[in-house]
């Protein structure tokens, strides 16, 4: 069903608790529609930043400084590490906090939803409506989030006060723009509470709204990014057949895109952030009577990639030097210019980075590492330069992590020049083969 519920405003004061990338631009939208808007986080340096209209990370997040400027000057928003000054006579809560999955076996690490909204439930007004924007495990609205604020409020669920899931669904770099027009379900304990959620998100969604159960909704944010997941994976699994034949995998890729019905994903390096290495993980955590096994592959196929690309630049390595090594020996006492600590491009987002584990994976094979990141202060231990060239000189092998801008467009006779050996390895698919090797460059690429 299409919700046509009546968008009027039905709210005066909001509290958002979890300042982080969602939770700043739910709090800024809503303060933006002219609800007193109070932003809660145990964070007191970013508490700071927000309560000085000042975007705390140094991603490119388009509007979203604008925005917190014109609101910090009309007196919109106010941010607090204090709960019963942000929860106190709220009429809507909403709770947008980490819920790390570490692996298959721990399941989902819900610390901070459970401290939050015990949180909540202390300062909760009666006929407040509390929605839960942050992925869950299938089960967890019922099972963890419903007892717990029952139990620290007093009151009773769909009874006393509304309660709701709507999963965020948004890509860092497009926060506003997406959290505007992206279609949302709306997942409720009753009919009521699933108006109300209407009533709210219309102030600012001009996407539809899709209502539903609080437990479909569950169920609809991990399947989504545990899709993706697995295509990503048959991708990336592609890639290494088409490297054990020589096989240019891209090349695979655009001819199996032409036929109707096929989008094959891009292979490469890893696959990261918040939300699509660990949703599969808490939709395969619902699972009572079975083990699924696909959603687990998936997972673990895209989490070995990271060691997939080390061997392939130690390969490299050992071509180009023309010396017998077995697998990541090449690498000792080799210095690796590592291009990109953050997941995704133009973004400081570093949670759950492929970068990561394949820097431990040089470090432990003997390599000094050498990283380069616009937005990233360090990585590992590593800290990051700001430009390429430097970090190029005396280096045995550079490798694209990150797609960020600056380095799509490599000065390849330059770097050339200022590297010990001039080994380039792709793990995204962002540089031009031909005109590395036209350079001199040792290149290779994931399933290249």
């Amino acid at each position: 069903m299409v919700s046509t519920a009546d968008p009027a405003p039905r709210f005066r004061k909001a509290c958002v608790v979890g300042l982080g990338v969602v939770g700043i631009p739910v709090a800024a939208k809503l303060a933006e529609v002219g609800l007193t808007t109070v932003g809660l986080d145990v964070d007191a340096t970013r508490v700071r930043s927000i309560a000085d209209g000042r975007y705390p990370f140094t991603s490119e997040e388009p509007g979203m400084q604008d925005l917190l400027s014109n609101i910090h000057a009309k007196g919109l928003l106010i941010a607090t590490t204090d709960p019963e000054e942000a929860v106190t006579d709220a009429d809507v809560v909403v709770v947008v906090v980490q819920t790390p999955v570490e692996d298959a076996k721990t399941g989902p690490r819900y610390d901070a939803l459970r401290s939050a909204l015990t949180s909540v439930g202390s300062y909760l007004k009666k006929g407040a409506l509390v929605v839960v924007e942050s992925t869950l495990a299938p089960g967890t609205m019922r099972d963890i989030v419903r007892p717990t604020l029952e139990k620290a409020s007093g009151f009773a669920a769909g009874r006393d006060f509304g309660l709701g899931h709507c999963p965020e669904r948004v890509m860092p770099g497009k926060l506003l723009h997406n959290i505007v027009h992206y279609d949302r379900v709306v997942g409720g304990i009753d009919p009521a509470s699933i108006e109300r959620m209407l009533a709210l998100y219309r102030l600012y969604v001009t996407g539809t709204l899709y209502p539903t159960d609080m437990t479909t909704a569950e169920v609809v944010k991990t399947a989504e990014n545990a899709y993706r997941d697995i295509e990503i994976a048959f991708a990336n699994e592609v890639a290494r057949i088409c490297q054990g034949l020589g096989v240019d995998a891209w090349e695979v890729r655009a001819h199996v895109n032409r036929v109707e019905g096929r989008n094959m994903h891009l292979p490469g390096i890893g696959v990261g952030g918040h939300c699509i290495p660990k949703d599969g993980l808490l939709l395969a955590h619902a699972a009572r009577d079975f083990i699924p096994r696909m959603l687990l592959t998936a997972r673990d196929t895209n989490d070995g990639m990271p060691e997939v690309t080390a061997r392939l630049l130690a390969e490299t390595l050992a071509s180009a030097t023309k010396v017998r090594a077995e697998g990541l020996a090449a690498l000792q006492g080799k210095t690796i210019v590592v291009l990109g600590a953050a997941y995704l491009p133009g973004s400081d987002d570093t949670r759950l980075t492929p970068s990561a584990p394949f820097i431990r994976i040089l470090k432990e094979a003997g390599a000094e590492v050498r990283l380069v990141d616009p937005y990233v202060e360090a990585l590992e231990g590593t800290p990051a330069l700001d430009a390429v060239t430097d970090a190029l000189d005396g280096a045995h092998g550079v490798v694209l992590s990150t797609a960020h801008t600056p380095f799509l467009a490599p000065e390849w006779a330059h770097w050339a020049e200022r590297m010990a050996l001039p080994v380039a390895i792709d793990g995204r698919g962002a540089w031009d083969p031909e005109a590395a090797r036209a350079a001199g460059f040792h290149y290779r690429g994931v399933g290249r």
